[in-house]
């Protein structure tokens, strides 16, 4: 898998929820803060307003608008900036529906406007830092003739919870993921014309590391030595090493471990496979060598860390990594 895909897999839990929400004015709407989950809102009719994360003054939102919120953080909506908002009356991850449709407001005359709104439920035990250099909040404005496919997944999205029929059940969920990773993509892809330099957007832009990192993501199993990633990335020992801590944070190899057991932690919750197996995919020759590891990483040895997520038990030893 790619480095964008792999982090979504590992973070993301459970079925991801959603639905196309018609508002009649006048009409204000608070999303409270929401730890551990992802979100967005698209506008699929008529024009609103957003108060932001930050408290920050109030921004004109219309058609074919997306704004992201990765880290969970509140917001409101509303018809006007001076409209007050009102609290909601349930949080719509705990909803039982995957999806739904819904009309606020009384339908008295103007046109109402259209909203399609998802979230996402995010392990932070496996927290990768790519999602940290996420702002609180991205909003990808429509622009004619840009982000065909951010158009494409929300035209099919909108169109499966307008009218549901059969294979929704699996085809909604597809969507919501592939819609999150559009829009990740768009957000990176737009960064290096910010002049950044380093963190996870640079690094995914710059063909060196960028094929390094690809490379661990595809084979993490792999014998890889700070030569062969440097080999992957065509650059010198010295100068990868260097760029790949500049722009990462971290050593290569510190990276690669790190990943190793990230990737372990997803085996330990999502499947029975024997350590010894666990160990082999994560590139340890001997199941003695991969507990080490892993409880240097989470705090806890694996059989245990297995038994307590797969009984939702939260591991308290674990370390924030």
């Amino acid at each position: 898998m790619d480095v964008l895909s792999d982090v979504i897999a590992i973070m993301r839990t459970g079925r991801p929820r959603s639905a196309r929400v018609q508002w009649h004015a006048p009409w204000g709407q608070r999303f409270p803060s929401a730890p551990g989950s992802a979100g967005f809102q698209v506008i699929l009719q008529g024009s609103c307003w957003l108060t932001p994360p930050d408290g920050g003054a109030p921004i004109a939102l219309g058609v074919g608008d997306v704004v992201f919120f990765p880290h969970g953080h509140g917001y409101g909506l509303a018809d006007n900036p001076a409209t007050s908002l009102a609290e909601p009356d349930c949080d719509p991850l705990e909803e039982a529906d995957l999806y739904a449709s819904a009309s606020i407001g009384q339908p008295v005359h103007g046109t109402p406007t259209v909203t399609l709104c998802g979230g996402y439920r995010l392990d932070p035990a496996r927290a990768h830092p790519l999602l940290d250099d996420l702002p609180g909040m991205v909003h990808l404005p429509a622009r004619l003739g840009h982000r065909a496919e951010v158009r494409a997944a929300v035209d099919l999205l909108g169109s499966e919870l307008n009218r549901p029929r059969l294979g929704a059940d699996t085809i909604v969920p597809a969507l919501l993921d592939m819609l999150l990773l559009y829009i990740l993509r768009a957000w990176f892809d737009e960064q290096p014309e910010r002049g950044t330099v380093t963190g996870w957007s640079a690094a995914l832009a710059d063909p060196a590391i960028s094929a390094a990192l690809h490379a661990i993501h595809r084979d993490p199993a792999h014998h890889w030595t700070v030569e062969t990633l440097a080999a992957q990335a065509r650059l010198s020992r010295a100068a990868f090493s260097k760029r790949f801590t500049a722009m990462i944070g971290q050593p290569p190899l510190t990276y690669l471990t790190w990943w190793r057991m990230t990737t372990a932690a997803r085996l330990l919750h999502g499947s029975d496979a024997p350590l010894s197996e666990v160990a082999t995919q994560t590139g340890y020759t001997s199941e003695f060598a991969f507990a080490n590891a892993f409880k240097r990483e989470y705090g806890t040895a694996p059989g245990r860390y297995r038994r307590r997520s797969q009984a939702g038990t939260p591991n308290k030893e674990q370390s924030s990594a």
